[in-house]
């Protein structure tokens, strides 16, 4: 048996999510946010135009489609206001899902040549999702100003709205925790990459964001509540508007929920990100 003088073993542990090396990057991540906002846009007539456009038209289909031709309760909300807000809240998740899922797949040709902290890449798709809210966010007060100022029924100036903050980043961070583990796992099996566009659709439609909490009742309600983002897309609405209730018990779930999977999505980026080149 050889006896080796020298022995290099990686420093990084299962749980370690070395944040400050992160920070070090943050040059590097502000050029990630770049380029995202660049092959997003590059060739396009209208540009950022569509981040205005994107939600407008979805909530004027799902008005008529849903509020108008359905006939769905929006338990005393303004139709659009209802679909638009819970809109804007799921394209952030959805949007940080979409964008980080296939981050180490996509930059494989950049972790093969130099160093770098992966976690730099998914963190700057998160930035890139939070930036582009916040112009859709803009929009929705927008049009909840002329609401309130129109003194529409269902609309109320609530002290609750100075809880969004907190709503806004576990959506994005529970968005980007589950890109992180999709993204890990689709090294392996590409057929999640794949399905993850259906992943989203089916669980948008598990989500009150077309229909009110209220009008599901019984073992379905419950199943619904066990959704993570039931409680963030009604809190969303409820902190914003002040119509619904606040569902305390069930957000404390889903926070629960969000830091477990942040935390396993840490826990297998780090099993995976020292073999991300060689088995991509």
């Amino acid at each position: 048996m050889e006896n080796y003088e020298v022995v290099i073993r990686s420093e990084t542990k299962w749980y370690d999510l070395n944040l400050k090396e992160v920070l070090k990057y943050k040059d590097l991540i502000k050029l990630f946010v770049q380029r995202n906002f660049a092959l997003i846009y590059k060739q396009t007539v209208l540009g950022p135009l569509w981040l205005v456009l994107n939600p407008l038209v979805t909530s004027v289909v799902f008005t008529v489609v849903f509020g108008q031709f359905a006939g769905l309760s929006t338990n005393g909300m303004p139709q659009f206001l209802f679909y638009m807000s819970g809109n804007t809240i799921w394209m952030l998740f959805s949007s940080s899902v979409s964008g980080t899922s296939n981050t180490f797949l996509n930059n494989a040709h950049i972790f093969g040549k130099v160093y770098f902290p992966r976690l730099t890449v998914p963190v700057s798709q998160m930035i890139t999702s939070v930036i582009n809210f916040l112009i859709q966010f803009a929009m929705l007060l927008v049009v909840y100003a002329y609401f309130v100022i129109t003194g529409a029924e269902g609309v109320t100036l609530s002290p609750y709205f100075l809880l969004l903050p907190v709503i806004i980043a576990q959506a994005a961070l529970f968005g980007t925790a589950v890109g992180i583990i999709i993204s890990s796992v689709t090294i392996k099996y590409r057929d999640l990459a794949v399905a993850a566009g259906l992943i989203l659709q089916m669980w948008m439609y598990l989500t009150p964001i077309v229909y009110t909490l209220e009008t599901v009742d019984g073992v379905l309600r419950t199943l619904l509540l066990l959704n993570p983002m039931t409680a963030l897309v009604n809190n969303f609405r409820f902190c914003l508007a002040g119509n619904g209730q606040l569902l305390a018990g069930w957000w404390i779930y889903s926070l629960v929920f969000t830091l477990v999977t942040a935390f396993g999505g840490v826990v297998l980026y780090n099993k995976m990100e020292k073999n991300f080149v060689d088995s991509i």
